[in-house]
């Protein structure tokens, strides 16, 4: 009779288990589908005065926005990805727009301190607008850690120490590539924006993301991986933010560079890749808008409100779908899958180019 009494008591525990989990998976569901909604409404609501200078059909801005989201918070690269992309559907012409009415579209007008101005182009509008499409991504991982980003915000009042110490720490790696990115944003822009480099970055990348992998199977049983992003010490933070200093190197991946250095940082891949997400919010919010300011009205002018939106909402869901799949994989399989993927991409793009 107990045992029987037993048994019913652990049956009717794990329905309720099972019932929260269903639950929660709903809510998490409902609220997704909510916050798809709003987008498309603001999507199919869009208009601007003027016609849009070139077209971007909806099937373009899908994709675009699909590479972006399923590749940003992945270690493969999502500037990459998008280089590839925006030459296969055909937006890297340097060849300037025109109105209208004939006339030539100028993105900054020449002035007597600079005569020949600066031509606005089919590759400088898809070149923001795939740095602008981000914003989707930042509001799936916004989604998904609101828990730690309250909780930083409370820190940031006083009111948390881990809080508090998670913020410190992803400041820490923010500043460093911020700052480089900075000065070296132009530069970067004009030399290492190839399909070239974007494979050499590939395969640079494998194989740093083989060798971590090793050292982190080696070093596991005695102490390492068992850390937390909040628990780790300012020049162990700070060094993650130098090494993401490189994935400023077009194909390096930023997600990449922040896991590697957490690996030895003493982070498990899991939380590895969590703070890589929660580094990647100033990172990728800083960018989209700088470049947004820069040249965002050149990029609406020529591809109009509704292909960003409709970019950006598919970005957000495909995120959304990355992240989550990053976190199980990584936990299970480590970082080789990918250093494989990125060895064979290296390996297709070189020999489409070559023949």
């Amino acid at each position: 009779m107990g045992r029987q009494t037993a048994t019913i008591k652990l049956d009717s525990f794990r329905g309720i288990l099972k019932h929260r989990r269903v639950h929660f998976s709903s809510r998490l569901f409902c609220r997704g589908v909510l916050f798809s909604a709003v987008l498309s409404l603001a999507v199919h609501g869009a208009e601007t005065a003027a016609e849009p200078v070139a077209e971007l059909s909806p099937g373009d801005a899908v994709v675009l926005g699909v590479v972006e989201g399923v590749t940003e918070f992945l270690p493969i690269s999502s500037t990459g990805h998008l280089i590839i992309a925006n030459q296969l559907l055909g937006l890297e012409s340097e060849q300037q727009l025109t109105g209208k009415d004939g006339q030539l579209l100028w993105h900054k007008p020449p002035t007597a301190a600079r005569p020949e101005g600066v031509p606005l182009t089919l590759k400088l509008a898809a070149d923001t607008y795939t740095v602008v499409i981000q914003v989707g991504a930042i509001m799936a991982v916004v989604f998904l850690y609101w828990r730690q980003i309250l909780s930083m915000l409370i820190g940031l009042i006083g009111r948390s120490s881990p809080g508090f110490r998670l913020l410190r720490n992803v400041l820490l790696a923010f500043f460093p590539v911020a700052i480089l990115g900075f000065f070296l944003h132009d530069l970067i822009d004009k030399y290492l924006f190839s399909i070239w480099a974007v494979a050499g970055a590939q395969i640079a990348g494998a194989f740093l993301m083989l060798w971590a992998e090793r050292w982190r199977r080696q070093n596991s049983g005695i102490g390492f991986s068992r850390g937390d992003p909040a628990d780790l010490t300012v020049p162990k933070a700070l060094g993650i933010g130098v090494v993401q200093c490189a994935a400023l190197w077009p194909g390096m991946s930023r997600s990449m560079m922040t896991i590697v250095p957490g690996y030895l940082a003493g982070l498990s891949p899991a939380k590895a890749a969590e703070f890589s997400f929660l580094v990647g919010l100033p990172t990728l919010t800083g960018a989209a808008v700088y470049k947004g300011f820069k040249s965002g009205p050149a990029m609406i002018e020529v591809f109009g409100w509704s292909s960003v939106l409709l970019g950006g909402l598919v970005a957000a869901v495909s995120a959304l779908i990355a992240v989550k799949f990053l976190v199980h994989f990584i936990s299970r399989h480590g970082l080789t899958g990918f250093a494989y993927y990125r060895l064979g991409l290296a390996v297709v793009l070189i020999l489409f180019y070559l023949l």
